[in-house]
């Protein structure tokens, strides 16, 4: 909503300017899609080292 807003202001300041931006979004987006997908799939493989390091001591300390 915040988004929408600064870009109604923009509108109304400079509408070429936003006008480019509204046909700029889609293309910027597009370009840092992989980057968000690599982020996720490293995020995920920390996720997964993390469980495997601190498995055993989880293990211990359900033991005890």
């Amino acid at each position: 909503m915040i988004k929408f807003l600064l870009w109604c202001i923009l509108l109304a300041l400079c509408w070429p300017l936003a006008l480019l931006a509204l046909i700029l979004y889609p293309v910027v987006w597009l370009l840092l899609l992989p980057f968000k997908l690599v982020g996720i799939a490293v995020g995920g493989a920390l996720a997964l080292l993390w469980a495997v390091v601190t498995l055993p001591l989880r293990m211990v300390r359900a033991i005890g």
